[in-house]
């Protein structure tokens, strides 16, 4: 039975993605595997084309039933992040799709942009793909549904700062009605929202770019070297962000450390994690609450706290994309 999965921990050959479901969480286990794989996708570590680990694979490292596994294979095909090949396996979707011609016009455009060549002297002979990212790079707009709209908030403040120019975060719920008046835009979410975007927009004279998320390997490397027993905290403004960093925090130490979350404004759990975390791994938009509940806790630890600030949430990689796809210069 599921309510007895064993603590077993797994790897996945040359990329090193492992795997962990921990029977003790208020997660159900088929929504951990789900973040799981989902974040490894997002994040990079299965690229398009690359074939995802078989049911009886994620089965026997996770302790999983088959059945539970290819439900969450199923949840994967549904957001369109995965898709079957005739019985060979399951396989990570290249997401901007299209027909061969029009993947090769993206490529061109990306390597005349890269090389220096304004989008004008190239007009004539892309006329329809270039106007369509002119009009777009005119209004860029970040969605997330309204049960996690942190992680829209932290994306819109992260691109506004990138792109040097105001990016809106529009929950998902209103995004159809917002672009109804608009010739063209952009549409930015996370691995995580792909599918309810695609569907939302159907129809929309807009388009829809997913963004890789950081892959936060630094921090995991920090992570890995703390002893057993120790405590870490994470802050986030984002509720899907802490569900997803506790599932990958115990996917490499599975139970050997505690896993503390809370939003930067909830005072009362952010002071009370202070004062016993050994380490906490924060985002930009949660450092200052961080530092007021340190100085508000100092007399309560008998050792400073490790504080680890995480520089993004999108990968940079994933910003000089966007920034091709709009024709901007590059940093």
């Amino acid at each position: 039975m599921e309510g007895t999965i064993p603590s077993r921990l797994s790897e996945v050959g040359r990329i090193g993605v492992k795997f962990y479901i921990q029977p003790s969480s208020d997660i159900p286990p088929a929504s951990q595997l789900y973040d799981q794989l989902v974040f490894a996708i997002s994040a990079g570590h299965f690229t398009a084309g690359e074939q995802l680990p078989s049911s009886r694979q994620l089965a026997a490292w996770t302790g999983l039933h088959r059945n539970t596994v290819n439900k969450v294979f199923y949840q994967l095909k549904q957001t369109g992040l995965v898709e079957s090949r005739g019985g060979s396996g399951v396989y990570v979707r290249q997401q901007r799709g299209g027909s061969d011609l029009e993947s090769q016009i993206h490529a061109m455009i990306d390597q005349m942009v890269a090389a220096g060549h304004p989008l004008p002297q190239v007009r004539d002979q892309m006329m329809r793909e270039l106007d369509w990212r002119i009009q777009c790079s005119a209004q860029v707009i970040v969605t997330s549904g309204r049960e996690d709209p942190g992680v829209g908030q932290v994306m819109a403040m992260e691109l506004t700062s990138a792109l040097g120019v105001n990016v809106p975060m529009v929950p998902l719920e209103d995004l159809r009605q917002a672009i109804a008046t608009m010739q063209a835009a952009l549409v930015v979410t996370n691995g995580f929202w792909i599918e309810r975007v695609r569907q939302t927009l159907v129809g929309a004279r807009v388009r829809m770019l997913p963004l890789e998320i950081y892959n936060y390997a630094a921090e995991m490397a920090r992570i890995l070297e703390l002893p057993p027993g120790s405590r870490v905290g994470v802050v986030s403004i984002s509720t899907g962000v802490l569900r997803m960093a506790e599932s990958m925090i115990h996917s490499r130490r599975g139970e050997e450390i505690l896993v503390l979350t809370a939003l930067p404004q909830d005072t009362y759990r952010l002071q009370s994690l202070m004062g016993v975390a050994n380490l906490v791994i924060v985002g930009t938009t949660g450092a200052e609450a961080v530092h007021r509940a340190i100085a508000a806790t100092k007399h309560q630890r008998l050792r400073p706290v490790e504080v680890w600030r995480c520089p993004f949430y999108i990968a940079p990689e994933a910003i000089e994309m966007l920034r091709r796809e709009l024709g901007l210069p590059q940093t």
